[in-house]
């Protein structure tokens, strides 16, 4: 089984009935927990017909898949990879646009934060689910590594799983931690995106 988001929908079409089904069992994972995640409430939360989300996802193993799915292609949109520039630009390019895509996910996107967070707790729980998310979640390492290699690095894996694992760590003490009522600028996310990539890349501190 593949966890690849699926294609976009083009631009003002309206949300498919996985994209509805995904969108209102993400809203409840963030309102009520796992505890509150049911078919029969996700019906009534995308208003759709009763029975629509069993007909969709009939398991619950099915229901936590189209949910991580759907995490996966939001979270695709928020931190938009397509927008990065190319990896030879710079250690100082590259600080800006992942400050950018971090602060915008960081500001206007919490809540998906907090069902990544649900899904991930409950994955530890249920190997079937640690597998889904596990594959789900490669999408986003690949481009990393391959952003890490063509920017230089000499331990490409190594300095993408250090990067990744500062973004992850930054959002949940923001969304969940102890920092979660002090959201980081977007400069003081560029000084540490800075710091870090100079320090896995070389290169002169920066001087603003």
């Amino acid at each position: 089984m593949t966890a690849a988001p699926a294609p976009s929908p083009a631009p003002g079409a309206p949300p498919t009935r996985a994209e509805r089904i995904g969108d209102a069992a993400l809203d409840l994972l963030v309102e009520r927990g796992m505890r509150g995640l049911t078919h029969r409430a996700v019906d009534e939360r995308a208003g759709l017909p009763q029975g629509s989300t069993s007909n969709h996802a009939r398991t619950r193993q099915a229901l936590l898949e189209t949910a991580v799915r759907r995490q996966v292609e939001r979270e695709a949109g928020v931190l938009a990879p397509d927008e990065l520039p190319a990896p030879d630009a710079g250690p100082e390019v590259l600080a800006d646009a992942l400050a950018l895509a971090l602060h915008r996910y960081l500001t206007d996107h919490r809540a998906l934060l907090v069902s990544r967070y649900e899904l991930a707790l409950e994955a530890t729980r249920r190997p079937e689910l640690r597998s889904f998310f596990d594959s789900a979640g490669a999408v986003f390492h690949g481009p990393a590594i391959a952003m890490m290699r063509a920017a230089g690095s000499t331990a490409p894996e190594r300095h993408a799983l250090s990067l990744i694992a500062w973004c992850e760590g930054l959002m949940f003490s923001c969304a969940a931690g102890s920092f979660h009522a002090a959201v980081p600028s977007r400069a003081e996310l560029r000084t540490g995106f800075d710091e870090l990539l100079r320090g896995m890349l070389g290169g002169p501190p920066r001087r603003d």
